[in-house]
């Protein structure tokens, strides 16, 4: 079945097309097309995502990536406009009507996410279906993510086995908006047993580098310049704290690390080795607290296996940490390729996929604050 996945949860619009195959031997997932259009430069300049440009820029973008995506799949030559006219095109473009007979269904992220920029994709994904006359399956965000991380590599180029993991089964999920932990007695079962009470991981990465001058995205900046630190064994003079890691729940709080960083910079002139020494704290106290969370979940649910997702988990440190983890209690971990770790639209395609048997309601919209299980 060859299935394509539309993303646009937030600040990347990304089209991939999938070819899946199952037999007895397992599941084989190749990857025929991954286009991915990131806008961070647009909205370096606000520290964030800014949602409506965020919106226009899907607008303008998901049909010359289409295009793209359909190039790179196979379907179409790059100087082909396959007979449309502009009229005839879901977005006003390209309406591919020979090559579509090739697409068995269409995946389209519903949530969560910045509902403006959802909006934009699920009205792009359902004018497209309508055109190819083919399925349209929502997909959950983070279902996507967790799914992505059991993709392991496969013989050829871009090709993929799907790895079911070890139940019960604990995922980590963590990113600009999200820090969960999911607990999975089986697969499509999900049940969320700790979460954030205010600032998810990406959030307290971005908010801090902000406080040191660091650019947005804060987080990748964050790595560097520890990764920096523990190379030159630079060390700030005081410890972060570590919220709620003593709590007897598998719940997170990071706010209070954000507001630690804001007091013990305040009035202090900070040269270049105080911002990576700052870099360091907070990168270990972050993951400190990641990992302690995780350690008490193993425990409780007597884990056979870990899964990590979200965007966070591009972070060479605390995807270290957690192999440390795994290996310390000899339980396999199952981790998304770095390409695969940020949003983007294979994971929708591929969480779609294993809902496709299940999806009755067309008439579906988005949902910014949709949960996962």
């Amino acid at each position: 079945m060859k299935i394509l996945g539309i993303e646009t949860s937030c600040d990347e619009t990304a089209i991939a097309i999938l070819d899946i195959e199952e037999n007895e031997d397992g599941m084989s997932v190749k990857i025929l097309a991954n286009e991915i259009l990131s806008q961070i430069e647009l909205h370096r300049p606000y520290g964030g995502v800014f949602p409506n440009l965020a919106k226009r820029e899907h607008e303008k973008n998901l049909e010359p990536i289409l295009h793209k995506a359909m190039i790179a799949a196979g379907f179409l030559e790059a100087t082909e406009r396959d007979g449309a006219s502009p009229s005839d095109s879901p977005a006003g473009e390209y309406a591919y009507s020979k090559k579509a007979a090739a697409i068995g269904a269409i995946a389209v992220t519903q949530g969560p996410g910045l509902e403006p920029c959802l909006w934009t994709g699920i009205t792009f994904a359902k004018k497209l279906a309508e055109k190819w006359n083919v399925p349209l399956i929502p997909a959950n965000h983070m279902e996507g993510h967790i799914v992505a991380a059991l993709l392991k590599k496969g013989r050829g180029e871009n090709e993929f086995v799907f790895a079911a993991p070890e139940y019960p089964s604990l995922a980590l999920l963590i990113s600009g908006g999200h820090t969960e932990i999911v607990l999975m007695r089986e697969f499509g079962k999900y049940e969320i047993v700790g979460k954030t009470r205010d600032d998810a991981v990406g959030e307290c990465f971005d908010k801090s580098a902000r406080l040191l001058g660091l650019p947005y995205p804060g987080g990748p900046e964050i790595s560097k310049l520890a990764a920096e630190a523990r190379k030159e064994n630079l060390k700030l003079d005081i410890e972060l704290p570590r919220p709620m890691l003593d709590a007897d729940n598998l719940d997170f709080s990071f706010s209070g690390l954000k507001t630690a960083v804001l007091y013990a910079t305040k009035d202090r002139k900070l040269s270049p080795d105080d911002i990576k020494k700052f870099a360091r704290e907070i990168e270990e106290a972050i993951t400190d607290v990641l990992i302690g969370k995780m350690e008490k979940a193993i425990e409780k649910y007597s884990a056979e296996s870990l899964v990590a997702g979200g965007g966070v988990i591009a972070n060479t440190f605390i995807r270290s940490a957690l192999q440390k983890l795994a290996d310390s209690y000899d339980i396999p971990l199952y981790l998304p390729h770095t390409s695969h770790a940020t949003d983007n639209a294979l994971m929708i395609a591929l969480a779609a996929y294993f809902k496709r048997k299940n999806i009755h309601e067309k008439d579906f919209g988005a949902e910014g604050n949709l949960r996962i299980g």
